[in-house]
């Protein structure tokens, strides 16, 4: 059976056991104590090439390789979930995409994904995709985005459709609520995008690695926060979390690349409860959302032009935003920030 390499740089200040850092990573390879258990009971973990026991305290620098069976081969089956299915033609789909789903199959979520409900929903009328068990699939969304994702109903709208996303035709456009206000307002970052080696479920600015760029515009003010219109040119895996995170503007909710630590650090005292309260009931994930798609229909060559209506908990938090931290009460509605942002 293959297998797949993940290598770890702990970097703790204070000794934990191997078996506690490794669930506490929360890795969806790693999904269960008993599965690292067994994985260091048969050597499939090392620490600096070393055997060790689960009980090993880990200590500053220590390298801990991950040697993980590849999963097998997932039964894809088909779901009634329900989806936001905001365009359909015979050739392709465009699809809202909800917070917590996630795209498709993968370690630990061998169902309830996006391509089980597209595969109920269209059913027969599926691309193969581009990659095997993942049928109509063209691009990704991560699981706690909402959002605009295309799917393909045919092989040829899929390999017309793959052609535009590899040219960098799509034009794909989010919405972020950042942590922070962006300085400068407007502007681009780029850079090279890595795995962490410290955490292996995060990604991070690096030396080398895969180029990103993206461009971004400051479209309405808060206190403490703001509501950032994005423009991707590349689609690297986190890269809007990540790059506005390494400039000091993490998407609020996001708990990979943002703490709550942070967002309290930007508050008075009086509001870090209210802060609390939005992120442990409200607001569950990061506040990012796949807004608008651009591209040419994969056969009939028309242009395509499709805006998706925000979720509620997105719409509650700006709500949140607009009662405690807002700084001209006499603003112009969402609705008419968002049509005069159209363009950049």
């Amino acid at each position: 059976m293959s297998t797949r390499r993940i290598k770890i740089i702990f970097d703790g200040e204070e000794p934990i056991r191997l078996d506690k850092h490794l669930a506490n990573l929360r890795l969806q390879e790693l999904h269960s104590r008993s599965f690292i258990e067994s994985l260091i009971a048969e050597d499939g973990i090392l620490v600096n090439n070393i055997p060790v026991k689960k009980s090993y305290l880990l200590s500053r620098g220590d390298e801990i390789d991950l040697k993980l069976p590849e999963p097998p081969d997932y039964q894809m089956k088909a779901e009634d979930i329900p989806l936001d299915v905001v365009y359909e033609d015979d050739d392709l789909a465009v699809i809202n995409k909800a917070a917590g789903m996630i795209v498709h199959p993968g370690h630990g979520n061998p169902d309830g994904t996006l391509v089980n409900a597209i595969m109920y929903r269209f059913a027969g009328e599926l691309s193969s995709g581009r990659e095997p068990n993942r049928p109509g699939i063209v691009h990704r969304l991560d699981r706690g985005t909402t959002g605009l994702i295309i799917i393909a109903k045919t092989d040829a709208a899929q390999v017309a459709l793959n052609h535009q996303f590899a040219r960098r035709e799509v034009k794909k456009t989010y919405l972020a609520i950042t942590s922070g206000i962006p300085e400068p307002p407007e502007g681009s970052i780029e850079g090279y995008i890595a795995r962490s080696l410290k955490n292996p479920r995060q990604m991070c600015m690096a030396n080398k690695g895969k180029w990103a760029l993206l461009h971004y515009k400051t479209i309405k003010y808060y206190h403490y926060f703001a509501l950032t219109k994005v423009q991707l040119e590349t689609g690297r895996m986190h890269q809007i979390r990540v790059q506005f995170a390494h400039n000091n503007m993490p998407i609020l909710g996001d708990l990979l690349y943002n703490t709550r630590r942070y967002v309290h650090s930007l508050l008075p005292q009086n509001m870090k409860h209210k802060a609390t309260e939005l992120l442990t009931t409200h607001l569950l994930r990061q506040a990012l959302h796949a807004w608008r798609l651009e591209f040419n229909h994969p056969v009939s060559g028309q242009a395509m032009d499709i805006c998706a209506d925000l979720p509620q908990d997105y719409l509650y938090t700006l709500n949140w935003l607009d009662r405690y931290f807002a700084v001209d009460t006499d603003s112009a509605s969402l609705n008419m920030i968002l049509e005069e942002n159209k363009t950049w």
